[in-house]
């Protein structure tokens, strides 16, 4: 596996597969929570509460916007530590999204990869945010769907049904991410071959009981595998 004779298209979990997601919203939240008092410690532990409540509301239905889903989730995380957050601040990390930057290897990779594959990114975010972030991206991206367009989030499964439909049953696809909730795992159950962006050396991947294709460092050993 691995040539380019085995994939026809390539996707990708945008916001920390391509996009340094965890730089942008650390700065995101130090700015949003400056005025609330909270030791670094509270926090740390107040961004771990938040990935949660992100986790818990974008499962809920009716489906919600992106924008809405990070400030419910930041507002609850804050009141679980007795916090109340401003409404201004509580909308920053859509404000600072659009200007969360590429990781080094991301635009070299892709620009590889786009001689030989079909790409796409398949994200949890509003059609205009994404619209935002591809201009920090040099290459054009044959398929594009957000949670907006399939009224969902992952892991829920629709945004990796509809892109099947847009690449087509007899195409090879690999899906790329850096998450083994929101991107690997689904995929996975749907005979969707993965690969894992493992940037940090997590050994989250040890307790994984799927079906893992390839995990990578960076974007940079993804494309010098499939180019092997």
């Amino acid at each position: 596996m691995g040539t380019n004779r085995d994939f026809d298209a390539i996707t990708f979990d945008c916001y920390g597969t391509l996009i340094d997601w965890e730089t942008g919203i650390h700065a995101a939240f130090r700015e949003s929570l400056k005025d609330l008092g909270l030791s670094r410690s509270e926090e740390s532990r107040l961004f771990d509460r938040y990935l949660e409540e992100e986790k818990r509301i974008e499962a809920q239905k009716p489906y919600r916007p992106y924008r809405k889903v990070l400030a419910e989730a930041f507002n609850a995380a804050a009141r679980s530590f007795g916090k109340t957050v401003p409404e201004e601040a509580s909308h920053l990390l859509a404000v600072q999204l659009p200007t969360w930057r590429p990781f080094p290897d991301t635009n070299p990779a892709l620009e590889k990869l786009a001689r030989n594959y079909q790409l796409g990114i398949l994200s949890n975010v509003d059609d205009d945010l994404l619209e935002s972030t591809l201009k920090h991206l040099r290459v054009p991206f044959d398929i594009l769907l957000t949670a907006e367009r399939v009224r969902s989030y992952k892991p829920a499964t629709a945004h990796f049904e509809q892109a099947r439909k847009v690449i087509g049953v007899d195409k090879g696809w690999l899906h790329v991410a850096a998450s083994l909730y929101h991107d690997i795992e689904p995929a996975s159950k749907l005979q969707i071959k993965t690969a894992w962006v493992n940037r940090k050396s997590s050994l989250e991947g040890q307790k994984y009981s799927g079906v893992l294709l390839k995990e990578v460092k960076d974007l940079t050993q993804l494309a010098e595998w499939l180019e092997s």
